[in-house]
């Protein structure tokens, strides 16, 4: 692909500007590149994964195939938590074997080997194999029947002096948290090249396997119903304790610090709860042993964050892979460029058009942003946008991907999963809101090129409409997607059928996909699962502080005290709460935080549980383009060249009619198409005029013409008396845009008139 900024800044083209592998992935800087024998290991790795994952979603299992017994591979459907361990575990193993503790610098391995450091992390593999090897004991023990049995389960009560109580600390507990704490810590020093495995990631590969095994085994008797309580078994804290520190670290490689440190804000105050004064206090201290015996089940890492990553994300990342192989992301921003690239600052368009679609199949903003703004953000620039203009409109766009439906990134999974709603219901009652926020940042964007006078593209510049209009055909897998899931088929057999329908028409095209890319595909899907599942498992450790301290429940007490003197008090706390706790973390995370520490608050007051969850996703959404910490204008500034904040700011100003948004639906349940279909077509209507009012406030330019300072102003104030969708605050706003329109029009103020300051001469 050639560099489209390159033509962009010399103002010539080389022919059409065309997207090509804008869906591929970009190669981190801590991702190991291997050949070899050691690419084929990992690849196998890889597709092993993200295939066992397709199989047991749709139950399938050898023996159905084959018509043979094979008592040694499992038979499908898997028991759930089972499946979850397996889910998790697989994760770490694969992630810490490809992603690094470190950087990479370019190509080499940054440093000369520690060869020193990577003996030690050797010999690390021997305290693992120990714990290991007693996990196997202990499971065989289990399966012999020669233990004791309550309710038909076999217990494990491991009572402090017992033999089994010693085995669990003094062969399994200990041994696990020497390999485990030693290889994270060994890691942060280790340096090995680009494309070897290091020592004592191959150990945290190996304990995250242990885990597995220990879990399975105990999790499978009677002490599952000691989760949570001070009789959980010994072993199963030092497990959980390993395990959780493994997430952290595995966070932390491959989606930074930001969630890590939130994480461990929420485990000191686990520990420190009962010391705290006010709402934070517990009345009694959580021993380690209660607390990570309860982390590590369904009320935390095992719980809804996980259900849905070892579920819904990760048949629709394997879809992705799918869509990757046949070219449909170049295609989706191929046909943005020719529907909208003629159009006035024709670009930032296309990066909006072009988001919409990417944001069906990529799960993230910041990952919207880079696969699309590395050709947008060049060509606004080109056309005239400044660099932080050009940046954050990417990211504005590109954080939109995450509320349009269908998909919807992984928060509607998650609603669905917490709320019990149906994922169409969901999906359905996206439709308007996700429309209004591409419709305002539409305007802004449409209106910042009226005001500096840009032009669309030229026709050689783009893509042959034409042409591509053959290949409508490349929208068949969405469209069965959709097809399926208002059908009444599951989210996972629709999400198969699209995934097959995604190979199906790639025989069409030049990129035909046979056995080979296939393969490559679910090789692709295990390696992009990697960051969402570790966030989603990371996240489940702070669902599981919330849900043993209760503070979701404090909180919610204090939504309701706000609410007894103003609700619109108490929806502004709780939407200043989902921003702040997604700060710097992925949508998916951000959500489930924010659904156990803030929805619960907003049911109470008497929203509808849609309603509540919704106005929770789209803050938590938000975060990503709110200053001071947003990570798609980040990522945006990054390609642009522009300054990080001075982005964040402009691409929340681009952004800004989406903070409107979910109290237009607070207030007007018929935007979420809750009433009949007049009263949605009256609230759509009438929440488009208000959005258009305040797009055009905050940019200045309305109906043909720059405005006054105090004409913007009313311009806003009209804008917010459309959010009620009430008859009379509607024909106020309404009446108010008219007024402005005529003085503008008639009376015609200087719109550079500037704004008047006391003592000013």
């Amino acid at each position: 692909m050639t560099d489209p900024g390159n033509h962009q800044a010399e103002g010539n083209f080389e022919g059409p500007v065309l997207a090509d592998g804008v869906d591929e992935e970009a190669i981190e800087s801590n991702r190991r590149v291997f050949t070899g024998w050691s690419y084929l290991f990992m690849a196998g790795l890889a597709t092993f994964y993200a295939a066992f994952h397709m199989i047991a979603l749709n139950g399938v299992s050898i023996s159905d195939w084959t018509g043979i017994e094979l008592p040694l591979l499992p038979q499908f459907p898997l028991e759930t938590w089972n499946f979850r361990i397996v889910h998790i575990s697989g994760a770490l193993a694969l992630g810490f074997l490809l992603f690094s503790a470190h950087r990479f610098v370019e190509d080499g391995p940054g440093r000369k080997d520690t060869r020193i450091v990577s003996i030690l992390s050797m010999l690390l593999i021997l305290p693992a194999l120990v714990s290991g090897f007693t996990a196997i004991r202990f499971g065989n023990m289990i399966n012999s029947g020669a233990l004791p049995e309550m309710g038909g389960l076999t217990t494990w009560a491991a009572f402090p002096g017992t033999e089994i109580y010693i085995s669990e600390v003094w062969w399994f507990g200990v041994p696990l948290l020497l390999a485990t704490f030693g290889a994270i810590a060994l890691g942060w020093m280790e340096r090995r090249a680009r494309g070897r495995f290091a020592a004592s990631d191959v150990v945290l590969a190996v304990c995250g396997i242990v885990i597995a095994i220990y879990l399975i085994a105990i999790y499978g008797t009677a002490a599952r119903n000691s989760v949570g309580t001070q009789f959980v078994p010994i072993g199963v804290a030092f497990a959980a304790t390993a395990g959780a520190a493994m997430i952290l670290e595995l966070t932390r490689r491959v989606a930074g610090l930001a969630l890590v440190i939130i994480t461990g804000v929420f485990l000191l105050y686990t520990f420190t709860a009962h010391m705290l004064p006010g709402i934070l206090a517990v009345q009694n201290a959580y021993s380690w042993q209660r607390f990570f015996g309860h982390v590590y089940s369904d009320a935390g890492i095992l719980g809804p964050t996980t259900a849905v990553s070892s579920t819904y994300i990760i048949l629709f990342i394997i879809f992705a892979a799918f869509l990757q192989a046949s070219k449909v992301g170049d295609y989706f921003v191929n046909f943005a460029f020719a529907t909208a690239g003629r159009a006035r600052g024709g670009p930032a368009k296309v990066a909006i058009f072009a988001s919409g679609l990417m944001g069906m199949i990529n799960g993230t903003s910041a990952g919207n942003v880079v696969a699309t703004g590395s050709l947008t953000i060049p060509l606004m620039k080109k056309v005239g946008y400044q660099k932080k203009t050009a940046g954050a409109v990417e990211a504005a766009a590109s954080t939109g991907g995450q509320i349009m439906p269908p998909i919807m990134g992984a928060g509607a999974f998650i609603m669905a999963e917490i709320t019990g709603i149906p994922y169409t219901e969901i999906a359905v009652a996206a439709i308007i809101p996700a429309v209004l926020y591409f419709v305002s940042v539409f305007f802004m964007v449409d209106f910042e090129a009226a005001k500096l006078g840009m032009r669309g593209m030229r026709e050689d510049e783009l893509p042959k409409f034409r042409k591509l209009v053959t290949q409508v055909y490349l929208f068949i897998p969405i469209i069965i997607l959709i097809a399926a899931l208002f059908m009444g088929y599951s989210v996972i057999r629709a999400g198969t059928l699209a995934t097959v329908a995604a190979a199906v028409v790639s025989w069409f095209t030049p990129h035909r996909m046979g056995l080979r890319s296939i393969l490559k595909a679910f090789e692709l899907a295990g390696i992009m699962s990697i960051q969402i599942i570790a966030v989603c498992a990371c996240a489940g450790i702070i669902v599981g502080v919330i849900s043993l301290t209760g503070v979701g429940a404090r909180f919610s007490s204090v939504l309701l005290d706000l609410a007894g003197v103003s609700q619109l008090l108490a929806l502004f706390f709780a939407m200043c709460i989902a921003i702040l706790l997604g700060m710097g973390m992925p949508t998916t995370a951000a959500y489930a935080v924010a659904a156990s520490v803030v929805a619960p608050g907003l049911v109470q007051l008497g929203i509808p549980m849609l309603t509540a969850h919704f106005f929770v996703f789209y803050f938590a959404v938000l975060s990503a383009i709110t200053p001071p910490v947003a990570l798609a204008s980040y990522a945006a500034a990054g390609i642009s060249g522009a300054n990080p904040m001075e982005t964040s700011v402009t691409s929340f100003k681009i952004g800004i009619a989406a903070f409107i948004v979910p109290y237009m639906f607070f207030y007007n349940s018929a935007l979420l198409m809750d009433g009949t279909w007049p009263e949605i077509l009256r609230a759509g209507t009438t929440a488009a005029v208000g959005v258009f009012l305040l797009s055009s406030g905050v940019q200045g330019w309305f109906l043909g013409g720059r405005s006054a300072w105090f004409l913007r102003v009313g311009l806003v104030l009209a804008a917010l008396f459309m959010i009620e969708g009430g008859w009379m605050t509607d024909l106020v706003g309404i009446g108010a845009a008219v007024v402005i329109f005529f003085i503008q029009k008639v009376l015609r103020p200087d719109p550079d008139i500037a704004i008047p300051i006391r003592g000013a001469d």
